[in-house]
């Protein structure tokens, strides 16, 4: 949910507006098309955006980090979210599905290697892509970094956020009957895949009003209803690759595999009171690699849209583009 938040807080740090200079739709096989943007300079140095959710989508606001004059900025939607279409679907809908989606994009435009920047489940995307091609990546930019570990999803849905905000604990809790209460992944993932509309609705809205609730320090307790479609959307495809445990073939999967990193410059911007992210993922990622560089922000939550998280992506990218620029 990093689109909403605190975004007009956010704005003046940024990069002016920019429109794209390229827009697409993808044929990415499966019954799947993904849409495609590039913005910003056409022979800059290439980066490509990861949004979060997974299910999120992409928000103008993200094309706004990067210097339009150096940066040649490629975002896209993926598979079920978005302007990407079949909207909401889970069929072939994986890590693996993204991380060959990515690479189709990259050689479609003929980029040799580029710089990945994400946060939340983008960061996630981002560390397996860079682990599965190490050669294709120059850089990483992660923000509120997300492992896909038990223990990252046991924080979140299984009581460790709310014992933080029991009062937002229980309006996610409470539509689900005690006995299954245990494991409200697999509780929300019975509802949100049952077939009926109105119960899909229902629990779609629900799950996504948890994590929007959390998302920026300066929340207060107040429950927002996210937009029908779009929290359908989010809900379906997030509960998915969560019950399937981000579909990593063991926990623990990115950590083990993080020597693949090495020599890959690494920026980590960490929220300092993340509630959805808490930073010890960060902090573990960070000890795991040795060129890895973190900037705890304080007074900062997980949206990529505080202030303070903002202003040091921004810093980050201006730098990264001064020394990728040098001869």
């Amino acid at each position: 949910m990093d689109r909403a938040a605190g975004q007009k807080r956010a704005g003046a740090l940024l990069y002016p507006s920019i429109a794209p200079f390229d827009q697409r739709m993808l044929d990415v096989g499966d019954g799947h098309s993904i849409y495609v943007e590039q913005c910003g300079r056409p022979d800059g140095i290439p980066v490509v955006v990861l949004h979060g959710g997974p299910g999120g989508g992409c928000s103008p606001a993200m094309r706004r980090y990067f210097d339009p004059a150096v940066y040649r900025v490629v975002l896209f939607d993926q598979r079920g979210c978005g302007r990407s279409r079949p909207y909401a679907s889970v069929t072939a809908n994986t890590t693996w599905d993204l991380v060959a989606d990515i690479e189709r994009i990259r050689c479609l435009f003929g980029i040799e290697r580029w710089a990945a920047f994400g946060g939340s489940w983008g960061a996630t995307l981002a560390l397996v892509y860079a682990e599965t091609h190490p050669e294709r990546v120059s850089a990483l930019i992660l923000r509120g970094v997300f492992l896909m570990t038990r223990a990252e999803l046991d924080w979140f849905y299984g009581g460790g956020a709310g014992a933080f905000w029991p009062d937002l604990w229980r309006h996610f809790t409470e539509p689900v009957p005690e006995a299954e209460r245990g494991d409200l992944i697999a509780a929300y993932h019975r509802r949100l895949f049952c077939g009926d509309a109105s119960v899909e609705a229902r629990f779609a809205r629900s799950w996504a009003n948890w994590e929007n609730a959390l998302a920026s320090i300066s929340n207060e307790g107040v429950l927002g209803d996210a937009p029908g479609d779009y929290a359908r959307a989010f809900a379906r495809i997030e509960n998915h690759y969560f019950h399937h445990d981000g579909f990593l073939e063991q926990n623990g999967q990115i950590l083990r595999d993080a020597h693949r990193l090495r020599g890959i410059p690494t920026k980590i911007v960490q929220g300092r009171y993340d509630m959805i992210c808490p930073p010890v993922s960060a902090w573990k990622l960070c000890q795991a690699i040795p060129d890895a560089e973190i900037r705890m922000i304080p007074l900062a939550g997980h949206a990529l849209s505080e202030p303070g998280i903002s202003a040091e992506l921004v810093r980050i990218m201006d730098a990264l583009g001064a020394e990728l620029s040098r001869p």
